[in-house]
């Protein structure tokens, strides 16, 4: 059993660890932790059997930890990740892994220097829907694909109060992209490769606490195709991917429900069953950790998701194409 700590012990940690904590199949398990806000925290990490540590560097210097678990703010995770690999502690990261091309280069090569294990939190991989989706491309039944489209919106920043790290727009530029967007540019990348281009318009149309609402995307991916994506911070939730080929098209709607529509002949639609990503990206981490198969998402992707993000926040700015590096 991989005994890790917690570090961000809000929402989206608590999510992290509810997912596996007294699971004997998950192989891993919360003995520590910290947060911005300890008080907050501390009903909560007793309830779930884990000792609160007052800082970062206690997590690092506690021998029973062999893995940290990163749900921190955005800007923390670069240092936070060199930090751990110096100390021989395997990384597991939430998105965005980091905030430019420049500092996602330099945590993976720490921990590559220290040998440990890196795995990104883009729980979409894990949705046995996208996996029939790659198999689709792959084997040709979409012929050729011509272009993509993504959203993945939701009402979230409707709570950001100025003052919360959320609602910070370092933390958050270009509006749903940290939050949620960025899964989606993943998602692209899973399916289509890396991107070459991209356009983006962004903008707060209502929101008045510092960040976009609405933020679209134009791209270009490097094997050819187009796509299309927009992350909205501020409209009910909505997640859905589509691939358009020459001989059929394949649509992805709240995880679970994939149609498909060939030229000729007959289509389909298929219900997945709801499946627990948080805990299934987990089990990876500590199945890797374990030597077993490496964490499904190869760090040249992780690199090159930071490096759009990177551009997208650049091309908003120049009002016009810009190339990915």
């Amino acid at each position: 059993m991989l005994k890790a700590a917690i570090v961000g012990m809000g929402r989206w940690g608590q999510t992290l660890v509810n997912s596996v904590q007294g699971s004997n199949s998950a192989g891993i398990t919360f003995v520590s932790g910290t947060t911005g806000r300890l008080e907050r925290a501390r009903d909560y990490a007793a309830e779930k059997n884990i000792r609160l540590l007052d800082s970062y560097d206690a997590v690092l210097a506690d021998p029973e930890v062999k893995a940290v678990v990163l749900a921190s703010p955005h800007q923390m995770h670069a240092e936070q990740v060199i930090a751990a690999a110096k100390a021989g502690k395997h990384v597991f990261v939430e998105k965005p892994f980091t905030m430019s091309k420049a500092s996602a280069e330099a945590a993976v090569a720490a921990c590559k220097a220290a040998g440990v294990v890196l795995a990104l939190g883009h729980n979409r991989r894990f949705l046995p829907a996208v996996a029939e989706v790659k198999a689709m491309k792959a084997s040709g039944k979409l012929g050729t694909v011509l272009h993509v489209e993504g959203q993945f919106s939701g009402p979230g920043a409707a709570a950001y109060k100025p003052g919360m790290w959320r609602a910070d727009p370092t933390e958050s530029p270009l509006g749903g992209m940290g939050g949620m967007g960025i899964h989606m540019i993943d998602m692209f990348i899973n399916l289509m490769g890396e991107i070459g281009q991209v356009s983006v318009i962004s903008q707060a149309r209502v929101l008045e606490n510092g960040l976009d609402d609405t933020t679209a995307m134009l791209c270009r991916f490097k094997e050819g195709a187009t796509g299309t994506f927009a992350t909205l911070a501020l409209a009910p939730r909505c997640w859905r991917v589509a691939l358009y080929g020459t001989e059929g098209w394949v649509e992805l709607v709240d995880h679970e429900r994939l149609t498909f529509r060939p030229r000729e002949g007959e289509g389909f639609v298929k219900e997945f069953p709801k499946t627990d990503i948080e805990a299934a990206e987990l089990t990876a981490f500590a199945a890797a950790v374990a030597g077993g198969p490496a964490y499904p998402l190869p760090v040249e992707q992780a690199i090159h998701g930071v490096a759009v993000y990177e551009t997208m926040i650049r091309a908003a700015a120049a009002q016009g194409p810009v190339a990915v590096y």
